[in-house]
Protein backbone atom coordinates (compact mmCIF):
# COMPACT_ATOMS: atom_id res chain seq x y z
CA UNK A 1 0.00 0.00 0.00
CA UNK A 2 1.09 3.78 -0.44
CA UNK A 3 1.19 5.25 2.36
CA UNK A 4 1.86 8.82 4.22
CA UNK A 5 3.35 9.12 7.18
CA UNK A 6 3.21 12.58 8.94
CA UNK A 7 5.23 13.07 12.31
CA UNK A 8 8.65 10.87 12.66
CA UNK A 9 9.45 11.70 16.38
CA UNK A 10 10.01 8.96 19.29
CA UNK A 11 6.86 7.56 18.04
CA UNK A 12 6.55 7.67 14.63
CA UNK A 13 9.29 6.55 13.55
CA UNK A 14 9.38 3.37 14.97
CA UNK A 15 5.57 2.90 13.59
CA UNK A 16 7.08 3.98 10.19
CA UNK A 17 9.54 0.85 10.41
CA UNK A 18 6.89 -1.62 11.14
CA UNK A 19 4.88 -0.49 7.94
CA UNK A 20 7.92 -0.74 5.96
CA UNK A 21 9.23 -3.99 7.24
CA UNK A 22 5.80 -5.19 6.33
CA UNK A 23 6.41 -4.47 2.77
CA UNK A 24 4.53 -1.44 2.30
CA UNK A 25 5.14 2.13 0.39
CA UNK A 26 6.02 5.03 2.86
CA UNK A 27 6.45 8.45 2.38
CA UNK A 28 6.95 10.31 5.36
CA UNK A 29 7.14 14.41 6.23
CA UNK A 30 8.55 16.26 9.61
CA UNK A 31 8.85 19.58 10.47
CA UNK A 32 12.18 19.12 11.43
CA UNK A 33 13.54 17.16 8.34
CA UNK A 34 16.30 15.34 9.45
CA UNK A 35 14.36 12.99 12.08
CA UNK A 36 12.21 11.80 8.87
CA UNK A 37 15.89 11.53 6.47
CA UNK A 38 16.74 9.19 9.00
CA UNK A 39 14.11 6.34 7.61
CA UNK A 40 15.52 6.84 4.57
CA UNK A 41 17.93 3.98 5.49
CA UNK A 42 15.07 1.80 6.39
CA UNK A 43 13.28 2.05 2.79
CA UNK A 44 10.66 5.04 3.29
CA UNK A 45 11.04 8.24 0.89
CA UNK A 46 10.75 11.52 2.31
CA UNK A 47 8.31 13.89 1.17
CA UNK A 48 9.38 18.32 1.25
CA UNK A 49 5.75 19.15 1.45
CA UNK A 50 2.88 17.72 3.78
CA UNK A 51 0.70 18.29 0.39
CA UNK A 52 3.40 15.99 -1.43
CA UNK A 53 3.68 13.32 0.90
CA UNK A 54 -0.01 12.63 0.96
CA UNK A 55 -0.72 13.05 -2.66
CA UNK A 56 -1.58 9.52 -4.03
CA UNK A 57 -1.72 7.53 -0.76
CA UNK A 58 -4.31 5.36 0.10
CA UNK A 59 -3.73 6.09 3.88
CA UNK A 60 -2.61 8.92 5.67
CA UNK A 61 -1.15 8.90 9.02
CA UNK A 62 -0.41 11.77 11.71
CA UNK A 63 1.48 11.56 14.72
CA UNK A 64 2.20 15.29 16.23
CA UNK A 65 1.93 16.19 19.50
CA UNK A 66 -1.27 18.59 19.62
CA UNK A 67 -3.90 20.12 18.50
CA UNK A 68 -3.28 23.01 17.04
CA UNK A 69 -0.81 20.85 15.34
CA UNK A 70 -3.04 18.45 13.68
CA UNK A 71 -5.05 20.71 12.84
CA UNK A 72 -2.52 22.89 10.83
CA UNK A 73 -1.17 19.39 9.19
CA UNK A 74 -5.15 18.68 7.66
CA UNK A 75 -5.69 22.54 6.47
CA UNK A 76 -2.24 21.34 4.76
CA UNK A 77 -3.59 18.08 3.95
CA UNK A 78 -6.75 18.94 2.02
CA UNK A 79 -5.50 20.13 -1.39
CA UNK A 80 -3.90 17.30 -2.02
CA UNK A 81 -7.00 14.76 -0.31
CA UNK A 82 -9.06 12.43 -3.31
CA UNK A 83 -12.35 10.74 -2.89
CA UNK A 84 -11.72 7.42 -1.14
CA UNK A 85 -8.40 8.16 0.63
CA UNK A 86 -8.47 7.55 4.38
CA UNK A 87 -6.61 9.86 7.44
CA UNK A 88 -5.76 8.51 10.42
CA UNK A 89 -4.65 10.67 13.08
CA UNK A 90 -2.49 8.67 15.71
CA UNK A 91 -1.64 11.86 17.80
CA UNK A 92 -3.45 12.92 21.55
CA UNK A 93 -5.56 15.77 21.01
CA UNK A 94 -9.38 16.83 21.57
CA UNK A 95 -12.03 14.66 20.51
CA UNK A 96 -14.13 17.82 19.64
CA UNK A 97 -11.35 18.53 17.41
CA UNK A 98 -11.37 14.96 15.79
CA UNK A 99 -15.26 15.47 15.05
CA UNK A 100 -15.33 18.45 13.59
CA UNK A 101 -12.21 17.58 11.53
CA UNK A 102 -14.17 14.14 10.45
CA UNK A 103 -17.26 15.68 9.29
CA UNK A 104 -15.23 18.07 7.34
CA UNK A 105 -13.13 15.40 5.07
CA UNK A 106 -16.50 12.92 5.03
CA UNK A 107 -17.86 15.75 2.76
CA UNK A 108 -14.57 15.37 0.67
CA UNK A 109 -15.25 11.61 0.16
CA UNK A 110 -12.51 11.24 2.83
CA UNK A 111 -12.67 8.99 5.76
CA UNK A 112 -11.06 10.36 9.09
CA UNK A 113 -10.03 8.02 12.27
CA UNK A 114 -8.86 9.12 15.31
CA UNK A 115 -6.48 6.34 16.64
CA UNK A 116 -4.46 7.69 19.60
CA UNK A 117 -2.20 4.69 21.22
CA UNK A 118 -0.85 3.89 24.91
CA UNK A 119 2.31 1.67 25.47
CA UNK A 120 5.27 4.74 24.91
CA UNK A 121 8.42 4.52 22.89
CA UNK A 122 8.74 0.57 23.95
CA UNK A 123 5.41 -0.63 22.54
CA UNK A 124 6.13 1.34 19.26
CA UNK A 125 9.12 -0.40 18.55
CA UNK A 126 7.76 -3.96 19.60
CA UNK A 127 4.46 -3.18 17.86
CA UNK A 128 2.53 -3.70 21.39
CA UNK A 129 0.71 -0.33 21.15
CA UNK A 130 -3.04 0.06 22.56
CA UNK A 131 -4.80 1.55 20.12
CA UNK A 132 -8.18 2.95 20.60
CA UNK A 133 -9.95 4.02 17.51
CA UNK A 134 -12.88 6.66 16.74
CA UNK A 135 -14.91 6.27 13.30
CA UNK A 136 -17.22 4.62 10.96
CA UNK A 137 -16.81 0.46 10.91
CA UNK A 138 -16.34 1.08 7.53
CA UNK A 139 -13.41 3.08 7.94
CA UNK A 140 -12.22 0.84 11.15
CA UNK A 141 -12.19 -1.94 8.90
CA UNK A 142 -10.26 -0.57 6.06
CA UNK A 143 -7.28 0.52 8.50
CA UNK A 144 -7.20 -2.85 11.36
CA UNK A 145 -4.49 -4.64 8.53
CA UNK A 146 -2.20 -1.07 9.37
CA UNK A 147 -3.09 -1.17 12.66
CA UNK A 148 -2.08 -4.80 13.72
CA UNK A 149 1.13 -4.47 12.10
CA UNK A 150 1.46 -1.36 14.84
CA UNK A 151 -0.36 -2.84 17.96
CA UNK A 152 -1.61 -5.58 20.36
CA UNK A 153 -4.68 -4.39 21.50
CA UNK A 154 -7.24 -2.58 19.12
CA UNK A 155 -10.47 -1.41 19.74
CA UNK A 156 -13.25 -0.02 18.12
CA UNK A 157 -14.67 2.98 20.45
CA UNK A 158 -17.21 3.92 18.35
CA UNK A 159 -17.73 7.04 15.79
CA UNK A 160 -15.26 9.40 15.30
CA UNK A 161 -13.78 11.56 18.46
CA UNK A 162 -14.70 8.54 20.70
CA UNK A 163 -10.99 7.05 19.93
CA UNK A 164 -10.13 10.01 21.74
CA UNK A 165 -11.76 10.24 24.49
CA UNK A 166 -10.62 6.72 25.47
CA UNK A 167 -7.57 8.31 25.74
CA UNK A 168 -8.36 11.31 27.82
CA UNK A 169 -9.21 7.78 29.96
CA UNK A 170 -6.11 6.34 30.01
CA UNK A 171 -4.33 9.38 30.73
CA UNK A 172 -6.10 9.44 33.99
CA UNK A 173 -5.22 5.93 35.37
CA UNK A 174 -1.78 6.10 33.73
CA UNK A 175 -0.79 9.42 35.48
CA UNK A 176 -2.42 8.82 38.67
CA UNK A 177 -0.99 4.72 38.82
CA UNK A 178 2.55 6.74 38.15
CA UNK A 179 1.76 8.79 40.87
CA UNK A 180 1.46 6.12 43.14
CA UNK A 181 4.38 3.79 42.28
CA UNK A 182 6.20 6.93 42.81
CA UNK A 183 4.87 7.16 46.41
CA UNK A 184 5.45 3.77 47.06
CA UNK A 185 8.89 3.74 46.18
CA UNK A 186 9.87 6.51 47.79
CA UNK A 187 8.60 5.38 51.53
CA UNK A 188 10.04 2.15 50.90
CA UNK A 189 13.75 3.88 50.47
CA UNK A 190 12.66 6.35 53.23
CA UNK A 191 11.98 3.28 55.50
CA UNK A 192 15.03 1.78 54.76
CA UNK A 193 14.24 -0.91 52.45
CA UNK A 194 15.19 -1.72 49.17
CA UNK A 195 12.89 -0.18 46.78
CA UNK A 196 14.36 -2.95 44.13
CA UNK A 197 13.31 -5.63 46.57
CA UNK A 198 10.33 -4.25 47.33
CA UNK A 199 9.43 -3.74 43.58
CA UNK A 200 10.05 -7.60 43.09
CA UNK A 201 7.69 -8.24 46.82
CA UNK A 202 4.69 -6.55 45.29
CA UNK A 203 4.75 -5.94 41.51
CA UNK A 204 3.43 -9.42 40.50
CA UNK A 205 0.44 -8.53 43.44
CA UNK A 206 -2.65 -6.68 43.35
CA UNK A 207 -0.45 -3.47 43.62
CA UNK A 208 0.93 -4.55 40.07
CA UNK A 209 0.93 -1.94 37.03
CA UNK A 210 2.18 -1.27 33.86
CA UNK A 211 3.77 1.76 35.31
CA UNK A 212 5.40 -0.03 38.63
CA UNK A 213 6.51 -2.65 36.74
CA UNK A 214 7.70 -0.57 33.50
CA UNK A 215 9.04 2.50 34.77
CA UNK A 216 9.32 1.82 38.52
CA UNK A 217 13.18 0.25 37.56
CA UNK A 218 14.10 3.34 36.15
CA UNK A 219 12.67 5.63 38.95
CA UNK A 220 14.98 3.62 41.51
CA UNK A 221 17.79 3.91 39.35
CA UNK A 222 16.81 8.01 38.23
CA UNK A 223 16.54 7.38 34.66
CA UNK A 224 14.51 10.09 33.57
CA UNK A 225 15.44 9.16 30.00
CA UNK A 226 12.01 9.78 27.68
CA UNK A 227 10.18 7.06 26.62
CA UNK A 228 6.95 9.96 26.72
CA UNK A 229 7.80 13.28 27.80
CA UNK A 230 6.40 15.32 30.62
CA UNK A 231 5.49 18.24 28.65
CA UNK A 232 3.09 15.83 26.61
CA UNK A 233 1.36 13.99 29.61
CA UNK A 234 0.93 17.63 30.75
CA UNK A 235 -0.70 18.66 27.47
CA UNK A 236 -2.91 15.26 27.89
CA UNK A 237 -4.00 16.13 31.23
CA UNK A 238 -5.02 19.44 30.26
CA UNK A 239 -7.60 17.91 27.68
CA UNK A 240 -9.04 15.75 30.31
CA UNK A 241 -9.66 18.85 32.16
CA UNK A 242 -11.44 20.34 29.26
CA UNK A 243 -13.34 17.55 28.52
CA UNK A 244 -13.96 16.93 32.07
CA UNK A 245 -14.96 20.91 32.55
CA UNK A 246 -17.87 20.34 29.64
CA UNK A 247 -19.43 16.93 31.26
CA UNK A 248 -19.75 19.04 34.62
CA UNK A 249 -17.07 16.61 35.74
CA UNK A 250 -14.67 17.02 39.23
CA UNK A 251 -11.38 14.88 39.38
CA UNK A 252 -9.78 15.13 42.33
CA UNK A 253 -6.90 12.52 41.13
CA UNK A 254 -6.41 15.10 37.75
CA UNK A 255 -5.98 18.38 40.00
CA UNK A 256 -3.12 16.12 41.88
CA UNK A 257 -1.55 14.70 39.05
CA UNK A 258 -1.62 18.00 37.12
CA UNK A 259 0.19 20.00 40.01
CA UNK A 260 2.68 17.23 40.47
CA UNK A 261 3.82 17.26 36.53
CA UNK A 262 3.77 20.92 36.77
CA UNK A 263 5.99 20.96 39.33
CA UNK A 264 8.39 18.27 37.28
CA UNK A 265 8.84 20.46 34.35
CA UNK A 266 9.41 23.39 36.68
CA UNK A 267 12.29 21.61 37.92
CA UNK A 268 13.07 21.00 34.39
CA UNK A 269 11.99 17.94 33.25
CA UNK A 270 9.76 19.09 30.74
CA UNK A 271 11.88 17.06 28.50
CA UNK A 272 12.40 14.05 30.26
CA UNK A 273 10.06 10.84 30.73
CA UNK A 274 7.10 10.43 32.74
CA UNK A 275 8.83 9.10 35.93
CA UNK A 276 10.46 12.51 36.31
CA UNK A 277 7.89 12.98 38.14
CA UNK A 278 9.56 11.44 40.89
CA UNK A 279 12.06 14.09 41.21
CA UNK A 280 9.09 16.13 42.21
CA UNK A 281 8.07 13.72 44.46
CA UNK A 282 11.05 13.68 46.60
CA UNK A 283 11.49 17.38 46.50
CA UNK A 284 8.30 18.15 47.62
CA UNK A 285 7.76 14.88 50.19
CA UNK A 286 10.99 15.42 51.86
CA UNK A 287 10.75 19.30 52.92
CA UNK A 288 10.94 19.76 56.18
Amino acid sequence: MEIAWIGTGIMGAPMVRRLLRAGHRVRVFNRSPQKARALATDGASVAAEIAEAARGAEAVFIMVPDTPDVEAVVAKLEPALARGQFVVDMSTIAPAAERTIAQRLADKGVEYLDAPVSGGETGAIEGTLTIMVGATGEAFTRARPLFELMGKRITHMGGPGTGQTTKLANQIAVAVTLEAAAEALLFARQSGLDPAKVLEAIGAGAAGSWQLSNLGPKIIEGDFRPGFFIKLIRKDLRLVAQAANENGLALPGLGLMTSMFNSAAALGHDLDGTQAVAAALDRIATLK
